[in-house]
């Protein structure tokens, strides 16, 4: 019985200092995975401003940034003390610029047909968002996990891997 009490206060403990150290989070995953929708939860419990970064980086004709336009604003917007950055550009993205300035990196790993149910659901896209979507898993999620490894090995990585555990994790933030 002391056993079970001591790892639960251990799990709490882990878990608060998680929260209370969150100053600059990232949430990255694939389409329709309800990354604004999860950052704006997190923002509101955490008193953090949501930065949503497609507002920032598609243009009025849905044409990206380029590389040099995209980099340049991330180092703006990084330059704030506290912030929630809500984005995954796939291969438009250069993810190194603003993941090096996250304390914390939460990943929406949920399953394809989720993300491809909301996101038919949601509006119509370009070919290139459906590719991105489907083939998420296989050639984003690696290169995330290789970018973390190189420019964020100090981070707090929390994988969630569906609508419960989202739901979780946001429910036993204090």
């Amino acid at each position: 019985m002391f056993v079970l009490f001591v790892i639960s206060l251990e799990l709490n403990y882990q878990k608060n200092m998680l929260v209370n150290n969150i100053k600059r989070a990232l949430v990255l995953g694939r389409g329709g995975a309800g990354k604004s929708t999860f950052s704006r939860e997190l923002g509101k419990v955490l008193d953090i401003p949501v930065i949503e970064l497609d507002k920032y980086f598609w243009k009025p004709d849905l044409s990206p940034l380029n590389n040099e336009e995209w980099i340049q604003l991330q180092k703006k917007l990084a330059k704030k003390e506290r912030w929630i950055m809500d984005g995954d550009l796939g291969k438009y993205d250069v993810l190194s610029e603003r993941i090096k300035d996250a304390d914390t990196i939460i990943i929406l790993s949920f399953p394809l047909w989720i993300c491809l149910k909301r996101a038919l659901g949601r509006s119509n896209e370009r070919f290139d968002f459906w590719w991105w979507l489907i083939t998420w898993k296989i050639n984003e999620l690696p290169k995330i996990k290789n970018t973390i490894n190189r420019y964020a090995v100090n981070a707090k990585i929390v994988l969630l891997k569906n609508q419960r555990d989202a739901d979780n994790f946001l429910s036993e933030l204090p």
